[in-house]
C-alpha cells in the first residue's frame, strides 16, 4: 500500500522530526508539508490525502477548526500531534485515529503507524465486501425493481418511520448513513453505496462519495472550477459536489421532460 501523507505543524523541528520518523517506511509518500491551518485546508481540498499528522495548535485555524471546515466524513485518517495530553479526549471525539504527544518517541510512533495500516487494511476489506454487496443488490433490483417507500430507524428504545419522499439528503457516517428529513437526523446501519442502489436514480443523486441528495430539494448549484462545487438545498444545507456528481445532475436534468432545475 502507498499512503499519501500530509504533515501539518507550525514548528520546524516538529515537522523535521515527523519526516525523520516516516522516512524509513516504504509505504509512506509525503505529498504536503503545511505550516498553518489555511495551508492544511487548501492542500486537503487540492489533492487526495490518505493520512494526516495534524498539530492541534497552529496559526490561523487549529486542528479542530480544520476538521469542522473540511467535515469529518471528508477527512483522511488523522493522527493528532500535540504538546498537551488534555486534548486527547477531544481528539477522539472528532474521530482521530490516534494522538501523539511531543516530543514524539520512536516506539510510540511505530505503534501509531501500525494502527494506521491496520485501519487501511480493514477499510480496504470493507470496500471489497461493499462492492460485492452492491453487485448482488444491483442484480436483485434488476429482477425486483420495487423501491422502498420508507425506512425504519432506531434510537435507543425509540423507533421512527422515515418516508423516502421526506428525505432531503443522505450523509455517510462510517458504517452507517444519516438520513436528513424534516429537520431531524436518523441513523441506519447501511453503507451509502448499497443504499444508493435501493433509491430511484432519477430522484436521488450521489454527488460525491459521502452524500446523496433528493433532487426535489436542490435549489442552487455552484461550481468551484471543473472538479469541485456544492449544491444549496431547500433546508439551507450545503452539500459538496464532485465532477461525477455534476455529470449526474446534468444527465438527469437533460433527460427529464420537466427539469428539476
Amino acid at each position: 500500500m502507498t499512503l499519501r501523507t500530509m504533515i501539518a505543524d507550525d514548528e520546524p523541528l516538529a515537522r523535521e522530526r515527523l519526516k525523520i520518523l516516516l522516512a524509513p517506511d516504504p509505504d509512506i509518500d509525503i505529498v504536503a508539508v503545511c505550516r498553518n491551518g489555511s495551508e492544511v485546508v487548501k492542500s486537503l481540498k487540492a489533492a487526495k490525502t490518505d493520512l494526516l499528522f495534524l498539530d492541534i495548535q497552529m496559526p490561523g485555524k487549529d486542528g479542530f477548526e480544520i476538521i469542522e471546515e473540511i467535515g469529518s466524513v471528508n477527512m483522511p485518517i488523522t493522527v493528532f500531534v500535540t504538546a498537551h495530553n488534555e486534548h486527547a479526549v477531544n481528539a477522539f471525539e472528532v474521530h482521530a485515529l490516534d494522538y501523539l504527544v511531543k516530543p514524539i518517541e520512536r516506539k510510540r510512533f511505530d505503534q501509531t503507524l501500525a494502527r494506521v495500516k491496520e485501519r487501511v487494511q480493514l477499510e480496504q476489506a470493507f470496500t471489497a465486501r461493499e462492492q460485492i454487496s452492491c453487485a448482488v443488490e444491483a442484480l436483485r433490483q434488476a429482477s425486483h425493481p420495487e423501491r422502498p417507500q420508507r425506512f425504519l430507524t432506531r434510537s435507543g428504545n425509540t423507533a421512527s418511520v422515515v418516508s423516502v419522499s421526506d428525505i432531503e439528503w443522505i450523509e455517510a457516517a462510517d458504517y452507517y448513513v444519516c438520513l436528513h428529513a424534516g429537520g431531524k437526523r436518523h441513523l441506519i446501519r447501511e453503507s451509502i453505496r448499497v443504499l444508493e442502489t435501493k433509491l430511484d436514480p432519477n430522484k436521488f443523486i450521489r454527488l460525491h462519495r459521502s452524500a446523496i441528495v433528493n433532487l426535489d430539494h436542490v435549489r442552487e448549484i455552484h461550481r468551484d472550477g471543473q472538479a469541485e462545487g456544492w449544491v444549496l438545498l431547500s433546508t439551507g444545507d450545503r452539500v459538496r459536489l464532485n465532477r461525477n456528481g455534476w455529470r449526474k445532475l446534468v444527465g438527469v436534468t437533460s433527460a427529464s421532460k420537466n427539469p428539476v432545475f
